[in-house]
C-alpha cells in the first residue's frame, strides 16, 4: 500500500489522534504524520513541541514517522511521494469541512486521494481545544491524552 500522510496541528495529540494512526498504519505500508504550521491559529506549543509530543506518544507504531511543514499540504504530499491523504471524522459536524478540504486537494493536486477514518466511539468527542481548556482551568485531562503529552500541559499552564 502506499505512504499516507496524515496532516494537523496537534496541538496537542489526543488519542483520538492516535487512534487514527494506528488504525491508519493498519491500512498503509508508511504513515507520514505531517504537523502543520498554521499561521492563522495560535498554538499552545509550537511546531517543534507538537513533533516531538507526536513522536512520544507514536512510538509503539514502527511504521510511522513524523515531519513539520508550513507550507501548501497538496505540494507537501507530492514532496512526500505519498498519494493518500488520511483526515478524521469524528462527527457529522466534521464532514463539510473535510469534504471542501478534501475537494480543494483533488482540484490543486488530481492524483491525490482523501480517506477517512472515524475514531472509536469512546474516543469521537475529544478534540486539542476541549483538551486545551480543560488542562488551562486545571483538570485531569489524563483519560484523553498520553501521560507525556499531560505532563506536557502541566507544564505549559505552569508557565503561564
Amino acid at each position: 500500500m502506499p505512504k499516507v500522510i496524515y496532516p494537523g496541528t496537534f496541538d496537542p495529540i489526543t488519542n483520538g489522534h492516535t487512534d487514527l494512526i494506528e488504525r491508519a498504519s493498519r491500512l498503509f505500508d508508511e504513515v507520514v504524520v505531517a504537523v502543520a504550521y498554521n499561521s492563522k491559529k495560535k498554538p499552545l506549543f509550537d511546531l517543534e513541541e507538537r513533533c516531538e509530543l507526536v513522536r512520544q506518544a507514536t512510538p509503539h507504531i514502527p511504521n510511522v514517522s513524523v515531519t513539520g511543514f508550513s507550507y501548501l499540504l497538496a505540494d507537501f504530499v507530492r514532496d512526500q511521494g505519498a498519494t493518500v491523504i488520511i483526515r478524521g471524522l469524528r462527527a457529522v459536524s466534521d464532514f463539510e469541512y473535510e469534504f471542501q478540504l478534501a475537494d480543494m486537494n483533488r482540484r490543486l493536486a488530481p492524483e491525490l486521494e482523501s480517506v477517512f477514518l472515524t475514531p472509536s466511539n469512546h474516543l469521537s468527542y475529544i478534540s486539542s481545544s476541549l483538551i486545551r481548556e480543560i488542562a488551562s482551568l486545571g483538570g485531569d485531562v489524563s483519560e484523553f491524552v498520553d501521560p507525556i503529552v499531560r505532563d506536557a500541559l502541566k507544564k505549559k499552564f505552569s508557565e503561564t
